[in-house]
């Protein structure tokens, strides 16, 4: 974070939780405005869970509300932050809260837009109040799904360099209600407590409980038993042929592992020649977590550069794992 801020570079952040897992199932720009932050945090313990099923290294839950917390208590590298969205005049209490504090933030920006559409929150008065701050941090407290479309549509508009959707930080900050006790927190039942303290959440934890039972059973545990099940094979190999206006990388054995990151000096040369990259997985017998995270980040890169990635030679055992992985939308990436 001290990096992009010294460099005013884009940090784009997203805290998914489980209801973050659910609406990507459904929403398709909400899925890519995850996909493509710089950092997601796992806020969730039952992502925490999954996780260690499919035996992916996270082994910490960070809420949007701890990550607000440890830049609270910073002591040295004071960022300032700009508090948009709320409601009422919550972001002007916390904001003047902060400077009383003379913590790690320092609030230079406070702004309730009211409940307009993603557009009419994203005009240049808006965009150019915020810019004008000169902060570090743009803390957004809008619901899930229209604060990450909010910051996608403004990604290039926006010169605050630290971005990040808080959601409901803002009311723990202002103290209209109180957060969970830690114990809760880390067993997971922290939903019980936001339902005592906010009764009408009880419909969204039904429907996402629900949900994500029906992911556990038809995607994570067949994930989970296969990748025990199946045997490991150390061979993984790339070749690469040069075409015109694209760069096609065959791969061929395990896309397992640290082996899968030997794909990324490829791309990295691609992108320096302006080339789109298509993925051949004709040879690939066997791939898991690890490669899709490395595909996201390829994914990732090669959108902001404006090329695209495509994926060709899957067979039905891969497909498969796409599928199961909810990543089958990337076989149609044209």
């Amino acid at each position: 974070m001290d990096t992009a801020a010294a460099k005013r570079e884009p940090l784009l952040i997203s805290t998914p939780n489980v209801n973050f897992l659910i609406k990507s199932q459904q929403n398709e720009a909400f899925r890519d405005s995850m996909l493509l932050s710089d950092l997601c945090l796992a806020d969730g313990m039952p992502l925490i869970w999954i996780a260690k099923l499919l035996r992916v290294p996270i082994h910490e839950r960070v809420a949007g509300s701890d990550l607000f917390g440890r830049l609270k208590s910073r002591t040295e590298n004071r960022l300032r932050v700009f508090l948009f969205g709320g409601t009422g005049d919550l972001v002007e209490r916390v904001g003047a809260k902060l400077n009383a504090e003379r913590g790690g933030l320092e609030c230079v920006g406070v702004l309730n837009p009211g409940f307009g559409s993603v557009d009419e929150l994203s005009s240049p008065d808006i965009i150019s109040r915020i810019n004008a701050s000169g902060a570090d941090l743009l803390a957004v407290f809008l619901n899930a799904e229209k604060a990450q479309a909010w910051l996608l549509r403004n990604h290039h508009s926006l010169t605050v360099p630290i971005r990040a959707q808080f959601g409901a930080t803002i009311n723990f900050e202002a103290g209209t209600i109180r957060r969970a006790p830690p114990l809760l927190r880390s067993t997971g039942f922290e939903w019980l407590w936001r339902i005592k303290e906010e009764p009408h959440l009880w419909r969204r934890y039904w429907a996402d409980g629900k949900a994500l039972l029906q992911i556990l059973c038809t995607c994570v545990l067949p994930l989970a038993i296969t990748a025990r099940l199946t045997r490991q094979r150390a061979e993984f190999a790339i070749h690469a042929v040069q075409h015109d206006e694209r760069v096609t990388l065959s791969l061929s054995g395990s896309a397992t592992s640290n082996k899968i990151d030997s794909l990324l000096p490829f791309v990295r040369q691609a992108m320096k020649e302006s080339k789109a990259v298509n993925i051949d997985l004709a040879g690939v017998h066997h791939l898991d977590s690890r490669f899709f995270g490395v595909l996201m980040g390829v994914r990732r890169q090669l959108a902001r550069a404006g090329l695209s990635l495509t994926i060709t030679g899957v067979s039905a055992r891969l497909r498969r794992i796409f599928r199961l992985n909810r990543f089958e939308f990337l076989l149609s990436d044209g």
